[in-house]
């Protein structure tokens, strides 16, 4: 089994141009469901059943996972044996009836703009750490790009002059602009921050204090500690300026579909949660406002 697992997220990544982070996952949860299957003595995809699927996934359950949890498991399940009947390793897509269990749908936790201010201001100095650390949170609020994306930025992926970034992942590609802040924050660290912390060969644009590519929980650990510096008890992840710079836009009159186009969302109905969002927002501040309300 964990043949077909290594070969279906082969297919999902030079195929299907899936992204790195949703075949990382896929595979990770498929091998699981591997090791659940070899405990029952099944080592065979094509042993496998329907009740043997629904079996696992009631496993799940009685292992406390999270509904968001199981519903991605689900999700790769089906993903999974969709591609085994497709290429012919069993006859029947055994996983088609799978249900997936009803996820309430959070909120984003988004930052006031006096807030996002706040934390930017945070990273002020002239320390060529303080220099990186600065480009990479007005770059991820002036772009609102994912950070997976922020950390595997390469320097040709930056056009200071026309102010834009380029963004791939998962073979697409986008243009990203970005504005006079975020640009001569990297202008300064690109000019006095990164030749001091990064090797001399290395193509990353960001890297941690070693010169190495900066990692995702690198980043989310350094947005963590300018949150607290800044005083910001809220749940603060980077994601969170993601969602920010989404709901801030629409405030101020942007478009969905150029919303849409700058976060990278196949689905425009992913993007309308920051129209609801902010119009719940405006209507805040007129019932707080308003002297005849």
């Amino acid at each position: 089994m964990v043949s077909e697992i290594h070969k279906f997220a082969k297919y999902m990544k030079e195929v299907r141009k899936t992204s790195n982070n949703t075949v990382v996952s896929y595979e990770r949860d498929l091998k699981k469901m591997s090791q659940y299957f070899l405990g029952q003595g099944i080592g065979d995809v094509a042993q496998v059943t329907a009740t043997g699927l629904n079996s696992y996934i009631l496993f799940q359950e009685k292992q406390g996972k999270k509904p968001s949890t199981i519903s991605r498991s689900i999700a790769a399940l089906k993903a999974f044996f969709h591609y085994l009947q497709k290429e012919g390793y069993i006859e029947e897509d055994i996983a088609e009836g799978l249900k997936a269990p009803k996820v309430e749908k959070k909120v984003p936790v988004i930052l006031t703009k006096e807030e996002m201010v706040r934390l930017l201001e945070e990273t002020k100095g002239d320390t060529p750490k303080e220099l990186r650390d600065s480009a990479m949170l007005e770059l991820l609020y002036a772009t609102g790009i994912r950070v997976s994306e922020l950390v595997s930025l390469k320097v040709v992926d930056v056009n200071l002059q026309m102010e834009y970034i380029t963004c791939r992942e998962g073979g697409k590609e986008r243009i990203i602009p970005f504005g006079a802040v975020a640009r001569r924050a990297l202008e300064a660290y690109l000019r006095e921050g990164r030749p001091v912390m990064t090797k001399q060969d290395s193509l990353h644009l960001f890297t941690n204090c070693s010169g190495q590519a900066m990692s995702r929980q690198g980043f989310w650990k350094l947005v963590k500690a300018y949150g607290r510096k800044a005083g910001i008890t809220r749940e603060l992840t980077p994601h969170t300026l993601r969602h920010s710079f989404a709901v801030h836009l629409v405030s101020n009159g942007a478009d969905l579909h150029s919303v849409q186009e700058m976060l990278g969302h196949s689905d425009i109905s992913t993007t309308q949660v920051y129209a609801r969002m902010a119009q719940s927002r405006i209507r805040d501040v007129y019932a707080k406002a308003h002297p005849r309300n």
